[in-house]
C-alpha cells in the first residue's frame, strides 16, 4: 500500500512541475525518472507504475482547472497525455534493469556491491 501512495506522490510531483513550468520536456523527464525508479524497486507488474505516475498529470491538470480556475492552453492539455509514453519506457526499463542485475549477480539480493579488496 505504501508503494501505491509513493507512486501517486511522485505522479503529483510531476504534475505540479507540469503546471508550474509548463514545459513538456521537464514533465516527460520527471515522469520517466519516477516510473523508472518504481519499476526498478518493484519490478513485478510494471504497468501499475506507469498508470499511477503518468495518470496523475492529466488528473491534476483537470483539478487545477476545476478548483483553481487555472486555464491551460489546449496543446498543454494534450501534451499531458504524452507522459504515458515516457512512463511506459521508464517502468519497463527499470524492471528490465532490475532483472538484469539479478541475473548478473545472482548471489546478491540487493544488486552489485563493492568488496573491501576491489570489485566483486
Amino acid at each position: 500500500m505504501r508503494a501505491y501512495c509513493f507512486a501517486v506522490a511522485l505522479g503529483i510531483c510531476a504534475a505540479v512541475l507540469n503546471l508550474e513550468l509548463a514545459d513538456l520536456l521537464v514533465t516527460a523527464l520527471s515522469v520517466l525518472v519516477f516510473s523508472m525508479l518504481l519499476g526498478f524497486i518493484f519490478p513485478q507488474r510494471s504497468w501499475r507504475w506507469l498508470l499511477l505516475v503518468a495518470g496523475c498529470v492529466p488528473i491534476v491538470q483537470l483539478a487545477a482547472y476545476v478548483l483553481a480556475h487555472q486555464r491551460q492552453p489546449r496543446a498543454q492539455v494534450y501534451e499531458s497525455f504524452l507522459g504515458f509514453v515516457t512512463a511506459t519506457a521508464g517502468a519497463y526499463g527499470g524492471s528490465v534493469g532490475r532483472r538484469m542485475i539479478a541475473k548478473l549477480w545472482p548471489e546478491m539480493k540487493s544488486g552489485p556491491q563493492l568488496h573491501s579488496k576491489g570489485r566483486g
